[in-house]
């Protein structure tokens, strides 16, 4: 049928009229409560090792994706829907790569709260397409040298160095049981810079195997080594500490000294110990009992946690690999508070990675409630540790466990940046 001229008319006012109330609704953002609108969506990834025959972190991924749930149920970040990518990393250096790769790929605007030992193969790609590295683990020491990136802890160098400050008082003889690789070789003269401290003599180096199916041999050294009375052995393997000091406990005449007040007493740092750990061997009965912990956060029942265990408990879904106790999962909710403070200093309808990278460079405060120190990554906020240099977190908790629970056995933060100065 054809169009008559009223008719024409009136559908060319609606036409009109729709798109002006569209060309309203564009100028006006968001509506409260929801994502995306006019703002585009914001794309990072996290990535982490899982089922592998070392260290696996599971949870900082899941943790991700939980941070993500929450937000974009209350609207998204400054309206912006955060898209959260996940990727094994394997424990591989082809496992970084490729996830690396996959950000680029995928455009994300930065890579947040991962694990990965294998910094030389994940940075490059990064860099070359100027995505940031925000709250890596510590554990890789490009962490600490790249440009490109902003952590959010003093990583194993601090506390490493700061449990050999807190071991000084306590212990005679340390046996120091590490990783046989490139990354271990580093432990001994962080362990030593502490203990120097207290005009102490240096850690008895035991390197192991990072993998083994058992310990028995180096847990043997090891209480040899650091002798009786006021003698330590502390393990920093990753996920085989326990495996160690499992290897460690059935030593010949262990169980007998375990009752002794003089008997060789031992420790580790967070992330070779956690809670999750303890609750695993054994609670109270753990072989942990009684242990020294270095760790970078607040004891995981610190009122400071309260609004992560919160978002975890409404969004987490029963996901049992996201554990507030657990060091990645803690490590993971730091770094997306970061992401989540820049992006809505920024207010911009679109989020690039240059836009978050140079926001941090010019010096952003991130307030992390307590959790740490405020973050702030200018030039003059870091530490200059040679292998270390963008350290900007420079403190570290001392715990022990007691009754199954990880406890502070002093209060507060220790301030460890002197002493990973010091290191050779």
């Amino acid at each position: 049928m054809p169009m008559t001229g009223r008719r024409l008319t009136s559908l060319l006012t609606h036409v009109t009229t729709a798109a002006a109330g569209a060309s309203l609704l564009a100028g006006c953002g968001v509506l409260p409560g929801a994502t995306g609108g006019s703002r585009e969506p914001v794309t990072v990834m996290t990535w982490a090792p899982d089922q592998t025959r070392a260290t696996n972190m599971p949870g900082m991924p899941a943790m991700a994706q939980t941070y993500a749930r929450w937000v974009n149920a209350g609207g998204g970040i400054d309206g912006h829907e955060l898209r959260v990518l996940t990727c094994n990393e394997q424990n591989t250096t082809a496992g970084a790569a490729a996830c690396a790769r996959r950000a680029v790929r995928e455009k994300a605007v930065a890579v947040v709260g991962s694990y990965s030992q294998n910094g030389r193969a994940f940075m490059a790609p990064l860099e070359a397409a100027g995505i940031p590295y925000i709250g890596g683990y510590g554990i890789a020491e490009d962490e600490f040298t790249s440009p490109l990136s902003y952590p959010v802890n003093g990583g194993v160098a601090a506390l490493v160095a700061g449990h050999g400050m807190q071991l000084a008082g306590s212990c005679d003889r340390v046996s120091l049981v590490r990783p046989d690789t490139t990354a271990g070789d580093r432990l001994p003269e962080l362990l030593d810079s502490g203990l120097h401290k207290a005009s102490h003599r240096g850690a008895v180096d035991i390197p192991a195997q990072e993998d083994a199916a058992e310990y028995t041999e180096p847990a043997d050294r090891a209480r040899s080594r650091a002798g009786g009375e006021k003698g330590c052995v502390t393990a920093v393997l990753g996920e085989r500490t326990q495996t160690f000091f499992d290897s460690f406990r059935r030593l010949p005449g262990q169980q007998e000294e375990k009752r002794d007040k003089d008997s060789v007493r031992i420790s580790s740092v967070l992330g070779s110990v956690d809670q999750p750990v303890i609750d695993r061997t054994g609670g109270p009965h753990s072989p942990f009992e009684g242990a020294f912990v270095t760790g970078w956060y607040p004891e995981a029942g610190d009122k400071s946690w309260a609004p992560m265990r919160k978002v975890i408990q409404e969004y987490a879904f029963a996901d049992n690999r996201v554990d507030p106790a657990d060091a990645g999962v803690q490590t993971t909710w730091i770094a997306y508070t970061v992401l989540k403070e820049v992006i809505e200093s920024l207010q911009q309808d679109t989020i690039t990675a240059e836009d978050i990278s140079h926001s941090l460079d010019r010096g952003e405060r991130i307030d992390t409630g307590g959790l740490t120190p405020s973050l702030r990554w200018k030039y003059e906020d870091m530490l200059g540790a040679p292998g270390f240099t963008r350290i900007v977190n420079r403190e570290v908790t001392f715990q022990v466990v007691r009754q199954g629970r990880l406890v502070a056995q002093k209060p507060g933060f220790v301030d460890v940046g002197e002493t990973v100065l010091s290191a050779p």
